[in-house]
This record gives C-alpha cells, structure tokens and sequence, in this order.
C-alpha cells in the first residue's frame, strides 16, 4: 500500500496512442483462447463452473450497455466508423446494436472474399437474404475432376464469413453457376453473313 502523500509514479506513454494496442492477429487468437476457455468451463462439473459462465455473462451484459451508451452520443458517422471496424462491428453484432442490417453486412463480407475468389479463376455476389436465410452465387473455375474440394473451400470460406458478419442468419445457401453458358442469342454479324454458294451455282 503506498505512503499517504506519496507521488504516484505514471509511466510515461507514446504520444501516437495507447503504448498497447492489440494488431487483428492479436485479438483473433484472444478470442480463440476465450472460446477455447469458455468450452473448458461449460464442461467442467461443479458448481463453480456455472458460477464462472454466470460472471462471464454479467460482465458482458455490462460490456454492451457500455457500447450502448457510447453509440448513444455517437453521431450517425462516426457509428459508421466504429461498425466498420472488424472487433467494434462484432461487439455492436453481439449486442443487437449494429446500426447496419444483416443483409448489408453479408454483402460486404461476400465482396471482401470475391477479390481472392475472382483469382481463382470464379466469382461470388450475395444474391439476397430471405429470414436468416443468405443465398449467395458462386462460380468455380471448371477443372473436371479433382477440384471438388477446391470449391468445397471455396464455400465454407464464405459461409464463415457471411455468419461471422451477420450472425442473426444461420443458414448460407450456395446457388452453383457454370464457368461457361451458352449463347443465348444470335450474333448479329451471322445474320447478315450471307451463305457461301456451292460451286457451280448460277
């Protein structure tokens, strides 16, 4: 206990900011390390283990209306700013306080994917939401045989992310397309083309 009167020693911090500020990587592991907790503790008998979920559910409940009354002095920008933040977005979502609806949040998470998708030769677009339903159209790359798990990937990666962005949905459909269609029309140019005469012919 320190001496009455005794100067508090302060540790000097970096003008930039916070002297800790945890990078996306960090904070994924974090919540890794939590859920890896938490299933530890919904397992383990005893009373002490429904005691532990119980504290962990009333220091989250006191978490959101921290968030909640944050936003409540936030203009309609600068929640903007704060929801496009991955772990802030993911915290409004925990809470029913994202200001975005789900189908917008699935949106964006599906066009964040398609870049990595469209370089393996396909293409991903949300097609819509319907309830907690998300359907999204997804071209492959046809390779015949043997890519069946390729595509596999292809769609767990964006069923991950639509939920993770929009957990109130709880099922994502994935509605197939071809590489290649046929033509559904007539070029013009074999319209006008005229048919070549057989030799001979007057």
């Amino acid at each position: 206990m320190a001496e009455p009167g005794a100067a508090a020693v302060v540790e000097p911090r970096d003008a930039a900011g916070p002297a800790s500020r945890l990078d996306d990587g960090e904070v994924a592991a974090r919540v890794a390390r939590i859920d890896e907790l938490l299933e530890k503790v919904q397992i383990a008998p005893g009373p002490m283990a429904q005691t532990a979920l119980d504290t962990v559910r009333a220091l989250t409940e006191v978490y959101g209306e921290a968030l909640a009354r944050v936003l409540d002095q936030a203009d309609a920008a600068l929640a903007g700013r704060l929801a496009e933040d991955e772990l802030v977005g993911h915290l409004m979502v925990l809470h029913d306080l994202h200001p975005e609806p789900p189908e917008r949040r699935a949106a964006r998470a599906v066009e964040r994917l398609r870049p990595a998708v469209r370089e393996r030769g396909g293409d991903v677009t949300l097609d819509g939401v319907e309830g907690p339903v998300a359907r999204v159209r997804l071209r492959t790359a046809g390779c015949g045989s043997g890519c069946g798990s390729g595509s596999s990937g292809v769609e767990e990666a964006v069923r991950e992310a639509v939920l993770a962005a929009a957990p109130e949905l709880t099922t994502v459909e994935t509605v197939p397309e071809t590489e290649s269609r046929p033509a559904a029309f007539v070029p013009v140019d074999s319209l006008l083309r005229r048919p070549a005469r057989p030799q001979g012919a007057t």
